[in-house]
């Protein structure tokens, strides 16, 4: 595995790895932070970081794809996060709708906008599959940036209710997806 070789300090290895996944974390930042700048900032961050700790995969806890995905999406939804705090501290309200509009905003790339399209057709039919009230703690937290915690005051639900809702709601759509995406 690459991998291997990566955490042993190998050069070449991480360039590999690097020309592999270096556009799919990129367009996975990018649809989330709508904006190249931050995201291509996001995408550096994560492949320094994967140099400078690569040990921080572990492979018996699953496919380094699925790891690197996660850790994308967690680095550019933080980065949202400290953006609707900044926002939040310059006095500057944005709601759902402006924000998931932004988000879905996509790249120049007529290919990669065909697929980022396609994907979200099939992620918004199994969204629209599940109970409202699972979409809506979903949408939040994954287009939204909210932490469980923010969810369930935004949403005055329990904060058990929400994280319920959240773990069905995760497990319904991955069985809808599952040889989809």
């Amino acid at each position: 595995m690459i991998m291997h070789a990566v955490v042993e300090g190998d050069q070449v290895a991480f360039a590999a790895l690097y020309d592999r996944y270096v556009e799919l974390v990129y367009s996975t930042c990018l649809r989330i932070l709508a904006e190249p700048a931050p995201a291509e900032d996001a995408t550096q961050e994560i492949f320094v970081r994967l140099w400078r700790k690569p040990e921080s995969f572990v492979p018996e806890r699953g496919r380094f794809l699925s790891w690197l995905m996660s850790v994308a999406r967690n680095r550019a939804v933080d980065e949202l996060r400290a953006r609707g705090r900044r926002r939040r501290r310059e006095a500057v309200p944005e709601d759902d709708q402006d924000l998931l509009a932004t988000i879905a905003a996509d790249g120049d790339d007529p290919e990669q906008r065909a697929q980022v399209h396609e994907e979200q057709l099939l992620v918004r039919k199994a969204l629209t599959g599940l109970p409202v009230e699972q979409r809506r703690a979903l949408e939040l937290a994954y287009f939204g940036g909210l932490t469980q915690q923010e969810i369930a005051v935004r949403l005055d639900e329990p904060l058990g209710t929400v994280k319920t809702r959240v773990r069905l709601g995760m497990q319904k759509l991955r069985r809808a997806l599952q040889d989809r995406v």
